[in-house]
């Protein structure tokens, strides 16, 4: 069998003769040189950070009790998920209602649905993400609804949506107040045209920036704390952003972060990337709450040093359910791109694997290998 071994070095010498195809990866971690997933990790799961000291709950199980596991529920009450208690204060306890809101949270966001805080559910919780709640909840035999969810994409209670004259165009304008000054307003300017233009490629709604702050249909600015639209901002990390529905238009991002437009430039372990949340919190202003699909630009969190900024399926039917589709919008080629970033090992926004051709080729490998030697 040793005539095989020429063609089987033949095939290790050509690697450019099964070129893996390159895919965009909707929210790979972005490290450079000097940073690795294990310090991003360790940022981001700080005690210093709104939600870190949650790390203390993992593999936790319905009847434990745990100092701390109120913070955890006036979490879970925050986005949607557990009902406020009354009278009185949340305890300390994982009784029947943690269990239940957090067995929602994962059908939510696309997790094993186990009810329990294993370390996958953890993870998420204490990831940073948008400031705006999920979508519907259930409590034993009480319904909240905060929004109408369909398919996996979801809207508003409602379902508001602009509704400008058609052919619909939107103004944009920057607070003159509250911007951030370590990135030019030519830098933050080119990434919000970006982000606005996704979404006017799919459905026929333009986008324009105006001079006028105040005059503006969408009016962005980056915010600190309490900054008198009850929603406040919890410092580094935690919530990222939010925007209201439509026709409200404020568009705000926490200036505790330390935003970025090039990992290459920005260092920093917690840098987030300005226009992957720019385009997510356009979707809100647009009318889509959050979705279940974690490739999608509407799941609600994002990891420092990730970028996420291409609409995926999931987001391309939701928005054109409520404004239609561009006429010059193509799905094939979305629905092949989706398809393709599936293929290449994606899923879930985290997680990178061989291209198809690389595993073939080593599958060849191997098996000519035993062959050889056996």
């Amino acid at each position: 069998m040793h005539f095989l071994l020429p063609f089987l070095l033949f095939l290790l010498q050509l690697p450019s003769a099964f070129p893996a195809r390159t895919f965009p990866q909707p929210s790979i971690l972005n490290f450079n040189d000097t940073t690795t997933s294990s310090v991003v990790a360790a940022a981001f799961n700080s005690s210093s950070t709104p939600w870190g000291n949650f790390a203390k709950f993992a593999n936790l199980e319905k009847g434990s009790h745990v100092t701390g596991i109120c913070d955890l529920k006036t979490y879970l009450n925050r986005f949607g998920y557990l009902p406020a208690p009354a009278p009185g204060n949340f305890s300390d306890d994982f009784d029947s209602d943690l269990e239940s809101a957090i067995l929602t949270y994962q059908k939510n966001l696309g997790l094993p649905p186990t009810g329990k805080l294993d370390t996958e559910t953890i993870d998420l919780i204490m990831a940073p993400r948008c400031g705006l709640g999920d979508s519907h909840l259930r409590h034993n035999t009480t319904t909240i609804t905060h929004l109408h969810e369909t398919r996996r994409y979801a809207y508003f209670n409602g379902r508001p949506r602009w509704t400008h004259n058609s052919p619909m165009t939107l103004t944009y304008a920057f607070s003159p107040d509250h911007m951030i000054d370590y990135i030019s307003p030519e830098e933050i300017k080119a990434v919000f045209s970006r982000a606005f233009t996704r979404w006017s490629e799919v459905i026929p709604v333009n986008f324009t920036e105006a001079q006028n702050y105040r005059t503006a249909d969408v009016r962005i600015g980056f915010h600190s704390g309490d900054h008198g639209d009850g929603e406040p901002f919890d410092g580094e990390l935690g919530v990222l952003a939010h925007a209201f529905s439509p026709e409200n238009g404020r568009l705000h991002l926490d200036s505790a972060e330390t935003w970025a437009v090039d990992f290459g430039r920005e260092r920093s372990n917690v840098a987030i990337d300005l226009e992957s949340v720019a385009t997510h919190e356009i979707g809100h202003v647009l009318g889509l709450a959050h979705s279940s699909v974690s490739d999608a630009i509407m799941y609600p969190s994002l990891r420092p040093r990730s970028r996420k900024v291409d609409l995926r399926v999931d987001d391309v039917e939701g928005i054109q359910a409520l404004y239609g589709s561009n006429p010059n919008f193509n799905y094939g080629s979305l629905l092949e791109s989706d398809r393709e970033t599936s293929n290449s090992g994606a899923g879930g926004g985290y997680r990178k694997g061989f291209g198809f051709s690389t595993w073939w080729l080593w599958t060849i490998v191997l098996s000519l290998a035993q062959l050889i030697y056996f």
